[in-house]
C-alpha cells in the first residue's frame, strides 16, 4: 500500500528536498503550500497541492481529509513581518489563538500541531527521511576559528541558549564580548546583516536550536545563502549547534567558505570534547 504523507509547506528548499525523497520512495505527497511563500516547484513532487493563506485551518483539515492523509510534516518558514499583512484567519484559526498568553513561536506551533493531532493528523518530526541534513560536529573549513573567535563563540553560545528559552530566536551576532545582534522578527539573515554592519569585519554569528525546541518543526537551518550575506557584510566565522541545525548544499557551503576564509564549527554542549574539536582552548 501507497504511504501517503502530508506536507505543511513554507518556504525555503526545505520542503523540496523533503518531497522529492519521498517521491523517490514510492510515497504520494499532499502538500498544503502558503500564497507567497511556498516554492511553485513543490508541484512537481506532490501529488496534489493545495494553496492556502496563513490561518486557514480548516482549508488544511480539509484537503488531508479529502486525500485520506493521517501524518504529515511541517517545514519552512513563514515570513513573520508578511504574517501581519497575508492573514487569514478562519473560526478554528481564532480559535487557535484566543486563550493564549503570547504568539511565540513554540507556543503557537505546538498548539497548532495539537489541533491537527485531534484531528486525526498526526505530525512527524521535520527531518523525516532527511536526517543527514543535520549538523555533523567538527570544524568544517580550512580555516578554525582563532583563540578570540573561540571565546565569542562561547560567549555567544550561552547568549542564544537564553534567548532561545526566551523563544525570542536562535542566532547571535558578537564581536569582542560584545552581543551586536539577537535574532527577531525579522530572522537570520537580516540579523547577520545587522551585526556584521556593526562588527567591521571582526564579527561571529552564533546559531543554535532552541533548548526546549519541538524537533518536528521549526528547526533551524543554515546554507549557502548564509554564507553569502556573511560574506557580503565581512563576517568570517559562524558556529552552528551539531545535530540540532540543518544543513542546506553543505559541501557546496564549505567550498564557498574556504574562498572566502571563513571559519565554520559546528559544536554541542553536552560533550566538551565536541567544543573543541580542533583540538584548541574551549569554545
Amino acid at each position: 500500500m501507497t504511504t501517503r504523507i502530508g506536507l505543511i509547506a513554507g518556504s525555503g528548499q526545505f520542503p523540496l528536498l523533503f518531497a522529492r525523497a519521498a517521491q523517490q520512495k514510492g510515497w504520494e505527497v499532499y502538500s498544503a503550500a502558503y500564497m507567497k511563500e511556498t516554492d511553485p516547484e513543490l508541484v512537481r513532487f506532490s501529488a496534489s497541492v493545495e494553496w492556502l493563506y496563513v490561518g486557514q485551518i480548516k482549508k488544511l483539515i480539509s484537503f488531508f481529509r479529502r486525500h485520506h492523509v493521517c501524518q504529515a510534516v511541517m517545514m519552512g518558514a513563514i515570513q513573520k513581518p508578511r504574517m501581519f499583512s497575508n492573514l487569514r484567519p478562519d473560526m478554528k484559526a481564532l480559535a487557535l489563538i484566543a486563550g493564549m498568553q503570547h504568539s511565540h513561536d513554540d507556543a503557537l506551533l505546538r498548539r497548532f500541531a495539537d489541533l491537527l493531532e485531534k484531528e486525526g493528523i498526526k505530525i512527524m518530526p521535520s527531518t523525516l527521511l532527511l536526517p543527514d541534513l543535520l549538523a555533523p560536529a567538527g570544524v568544517w573549513t580550512r580555516r578554525k576559528p582563532s583563540p578570540a573567535e573561540s571565546r565569542d563563540i562561547d560567549i555567544g553560545w550561552r547568549i542564544a541558549k537564553e534567548i532561545g528559552r526566551l523563544d525570542i530566536g536562535q542566532c547571535v551576532v558578537i564581536k569582542s564580548g560584545s552581543i551586536l545582534a539577537v535574532e527577531a522578527i525579522d530572522g537570520t539573515d537580516s540579523t547577520i546583516e545587522r551585526g556584521g554592519r556593526l562588527g567591521a569585519g571582526r564579527a561571529v554569528v552564533v546559531k543554535i536550536c532552541k533548548p526546549h525546541q519541538d524537533t518536528r518543526f521549526d528547526i533551524p537551518a543554515v546554507g549557502l545563502q548564509t554564507i553569502e550575506i556573511m560574506q557580503s557584510v565581512q563576517v568570517k566565522t559562524l558556529a552552528v549547534e551539531a545535530g540540532k541545525v540543518v544543513v542546506f548544499d553543505r559541501q557546496e557551503m564549505i567550498e564557498r567558505a574556504d574562498a572566502y576564509k571563513m571559519a565554520i564549527v559546528a559544536i554541542n554542549d553536552s560533550n566538551q570534547e565536541a567544543q573543541r574539536p580542533y583540538g584548541g582552548e574551549p569554545l
